[in-house]
């Protein structure tokens, strides 16, 4: 199948700073994606890339298998809904979802049900002659997604959709978003800083930091499974240490071989064990600590 979105080594700079960096991700039609990563990391160059809003440097851009560097944003069939809502206060409610339908020349009545019927959707039914201001940051998150479905975009773009409201209502938003997404089928990208949030709302996850791609997967892998050290931290994880080889207590093993000495593992925490090709860095999460019944008291 045909990912409806694409990036292949796609890198932008600006002057001597790399923003992304040979990033290669497809997202499939009705595939729910979100790029987690810290202030800084590229996350949001990557969302304009897409968008048609920051031209790359290397690379491309791909919407349904069609190169789309040539292809403006307005006629790139993909929404986009920024974190500080960009609604417009001299237009109530309706007049902000109805914007891009009446840039699409739709008929008034058309108008109206459509608006309708996306209020509706996210949870506001009747507020099309509100005025902006009277709006609570979560019934502005609603109007702002209400607008940017509203001409049936074939993939919607969220940047940091849910940062700027306070944690309880994120929540709570979160998994209306997702509600909505799976309902209507869309393809999503959004990015976030947020591992909580990413996990909500996904089906798969890509980490990102200083412009590349660490690791892509499904929830459950991602926290199963960590690509790095540099990924754990990224999603929370501190109990994280260096391995060392066990000191022997026979004679040391020939010079060049494989392993440490005695074949055994060491962590701050204890013995690790017997491992042939052991990974650098070990991860302890606290779910998998069981104390020792025989362990000193």
């Amino acid at each position: 199948m045909t990912p409806r979105l694409e990036l292949r080594r796609a890198a932008v700079r600006f002057g001597p700073a790399t923003a992304i960096d040979g990033v290669d991700l497809a997202v499939e039609t009705g595939e729910v994606v979100t790029i987690l990563g810290p202030s800084g990391s590229g996350k949001s160059t990557m969302l304009r890339v897409l968008a048609g809003l920051q031209p790359l440097d290397e690379g491309e851009v791909m919407i349904d298998g069609h190169d789309a560097a040539a292809i403006p944003p307005h006629r790139r069939d993909v929404g986009m809904m920024f974190q500080d809502h960009a609604l417009f206060p001299h237009l109530d409610v309706g007049g902000n979802v109805a914007f891009g339908l009446r840039m699409q020349r739709w008929d008034r009545r058309r108008v109206a049900a459509r608006v309708a019927e996306l209020l509706e959707m996210v949870g506001l039914p009747g507020t099309e002659h509100r005025t902006v201001h009277t709006l609570s940051g979560g019934e502005q998150q609603r109007v702002a997604l209400a607008r940017s479905l509203a001409p049936g975009p074939g993939a919607l773009l969220l940047d940091e959709p849910l940062g700027a409201l306070d944690r309880p209502l994120r929540e709570r938003l979160v998994r209306e978003l997702r509600g909505v997404f799976v309902r209507l089928g869309l393809t999503v990208v959004a990015v976030t800083h947020d591992h909580d949030e990413a996990f909500a709302l996904a089906d798969r996850i890509a980490i990102i930091d200083q412009g590349r791609l660490l690791q892509t997967g499904s929830a459950a892998e991602v926290w199963r499974a960590p690509a790095s050290a540099a990924v754990a931290r990224l999603l929370g994880f501190t109990n994280l240490a260096p391995l060392a080889p066990l000191a022997p207590v026979a004679p040391l093993a020939p010079a060049g071989s494989a392993g440490s000495a005695s074949g055994r593992w060491m962590t701050p925490w204890g013995d690790l064990g017997r491992a042939g090709a052991p990974p650098a860095w070990v991860l302890v999460r606290p779910e998998g600590v069981r104390p020792d019944p025989d362990g000193p008291l």
